[in-house]
């Protein structure tokens, strides 16, 4: 029987090695990412926020602007 040669040709074992390696660049769709999901969770926030305190709360959309009702709730939810 004849033996089978597995091995790869020279030539080809020699191209192999000089290739460049190719790297793979930020496309703008990852940047767009990167930037875009954060800005819609905080307004998604910010908007679950407004409404939990308009209709939920009943209380005045103007208040919603303030800093101090923030404050408050804040002081309301991690006080000791």
């Amino acid at each position: 029987m004849a033996r089978q040669n597995n091995s790869k040709p020279e030539a080809t074992h020699e191209a192999e090695q000089h290739q460049p390696v190719r790297r793979r660049g930020i496309s703008k769709w990852t940047i767009v990412q990167w930037f875009l999901i954060p800005v819609l969770l905080v307004a998604a926030l910010c908007g679950g926020m407004v409404a939990g305190y308009v209709v939920l709360g009943k209380k005045e959309f103007s208040d919603v602007l303030q800093w101090s009702t923030w404050k408050h709730v804040y002081d309301l939810v991690f006080a000791p």
